[in-house]
């Protein structure tokens, strides 16, 4: 016997489609958060094209065995985009049980959804009005009046 147990609506579900009024209202709120980032980056970047060297060498600071010189705000748009990246790989890693989740939901909906069909398709078979025959022999359980 298969139990089935009443799922939760999604957020996702019960919202409608967004309209193109909200869809402009978004890009306009995007524009308006991404411009005045743009602005103070270039900014930072101009204000910081001075080189600094950057040493993996720690027991000899005067001579480092490997260093290199590179503008600060290269620096430290490589150290914000590495983070992003770390910070991506492991929101992605920590998602893999519902991912799994899904994926098993999705079976088992396909899984249903085939012996639906299939059941559709015994019921089909059968004339309207009549029930369908039994798959198994029925037994009373009432004994029968006595004579």
């Amino acid at each position: 016997m298969i139990r089935l147990r009443p799922q939760r609506a999604s957020a996702r579900t019960d919202r409608p489609a967004p309209t193109n009024g909200e869809i402009v209202i978004r890009k306009i709120v995007t524009a308006l958060l991404l411009v005045p980032i743009a602005i103070v980056f270039v900014a930072f970047a101009v204000a910081n094209r001075h080189p600094v060297t950057v040493s993996l060498d720690p027991f000899d600071p005067a001579r480092p065995a490997f260093a290199f010189a590179v503008p600060l705000f290269e620096l430290l748009l490589a150290g914000v985009i590495g983070g992003v990246v770390i910070g991506g790989i492991a929101a992605w890693l920590r998602q893999s049980r519902w991912r799994r989740a899904a994926r098993l939901a999705q079976a088992r909906a396909r899984d249903l959804g085939a012996q639906l069909d299939q059941m559709k398709q015994q019921m089909g078979t059968a004339e309207p009005g009549k029930p369908m025959p039994p798959r198994y022999t029925p037994q009373l359980t009432i004994p029968p009046p006595a004579a």
